[in-house]
């Protein structure tokens, strides 16, 4: 069996396996396949009646021909084993990024599809930028920060299309802040929100320097807050640059601060060599890995991110 037979059948045996297990769940949006065979770095999602796929660079490198030629197949083999059609297959190449490169818009169709989520609608674009709208590996964050919303004040950081926010206001929260740098991921999550029916007075977004922001002595005090900075970030926007290893202490202080006595503060990262350091966080606290329950079961890579639970104590 060569290769590209291996490569099938994985993808036949996940997209019928996970397929299943989504319907069930009522999740349009998913992982299918997951980087599993050296010979096919890919991470191939679905979002709906689409297919999202990106390749991670590989070990042994391919001449133009070849590459063309492994890409032709890649494609027939999707179509084939998924029933995609080929025109609503998005191949992205994806490398490690710099600054806030993943941010940077690589297309203009504005073409947002509706995918669902925890009985919930998102708008996802595959095409316009690197990543889609939605970050599937925080399926399981989302929906404990629903379950602890109720009557809280919310405050969700570096916002990116505001998911988290959306959790919130369905669980019940009674208010909520939503902070990000960008305009255009500010006005995404406003339509997450309204395309659920869940905008009101009490859901107010800003467009802010998250750090800077942070860096002002707190005003107001909210019961659960959601970080998930990017693991770095020079963008010309800022005033300071970024590195979430270097400035996580300050940041976890910074919302402490912030938080109401018995406050929760979810504190997550993507950054694969990242280490807390626990012996420099501010006393008062409690801090709970919580990595493991935050990785759904369709991602077979374990490393995706950490994420800890942080409690201020009452």
């Amino acid at each position: 069996m060569n290769d590209q037979e291996q490569f099938a059948n994985r993808l036949r045996k996940m997209d019928r396996h996970t397929g299943k297990w989504a319907r069930r769940q009522g999740i349009s949006c998913y992982r299918v396949y997951d980087a599993d065979l050296p010979s096919h770095p890919l991470v191939i999602d679905r979002y709906a009646d689409w297919v999202h796929l990106a390749e991670y660079k590989r070990d042994v490198e391919l001449d133009e021909h070849e590459y063309r030629t492994w890409r032709f197949l890649i494609r027939e083999t999707i179509t084939e084993v998924m029933d995609v059609p080929a025109s609503r297959i998005v191949f992205k190449e994806r490398a490690p990024q710099k600054g806030d490169s993943q941010y940077i818009k690589q297309a203009a169709t504005g073409m947002e599809i509706p995918v669902q989520e925890g009985g919930l609608t998102f708008l996802v674009n595959l095409r316009d930028y690197l990543d889609t709208g939605l970050f599937l590996d925080h399926r399981q964050t989302r929906a404990m920060v629903r379950d602890m919303a109720l009557g809280k004040r919310f405050l969700n950081l570096f916002a990116y299309t505001g998911s988290f926010t959306v959790y919130a206001a369905a669980g019940g929260a009674r208010s909520s802040l939503t902070l990000d740098l960008s305009n255009t991921y500010l006005e995404w999550a406003q339509r997450n929100l309204e395309a659920n029916g869940l905008s009101s007075d009490a859901h107010v977004f800003q467009r802010v320097d998250v750090l800077e922001w942070l860096r002002v002595k707190p005003q107001d005090q909210w019961d659960l807050i959601v970080m998930d900075p990017p693991t770095f970030s020079n963008s010309k926007m800022m005033r300071a640059v970024l590195d979430v290893q270097r400035d996580h202490i300050g940041l976890i202080e910074a919302c402490v601060m912030r938080l109401a006595r018995g406050g929760t503060l979810i504190f997550s990262t993507n950054h694969r060599r990242f280490k807390l350091e626990e012996d420099r966080l501010p006393g008062g606290i409690q801090v709970k890995n919580i990595t493991g329950q935050t990785i759904p079961q369709d991602f077979r890579n374990k490393k995706i991110h950490q994420c800890w639970m942080i409690r201020k104590e009452g």
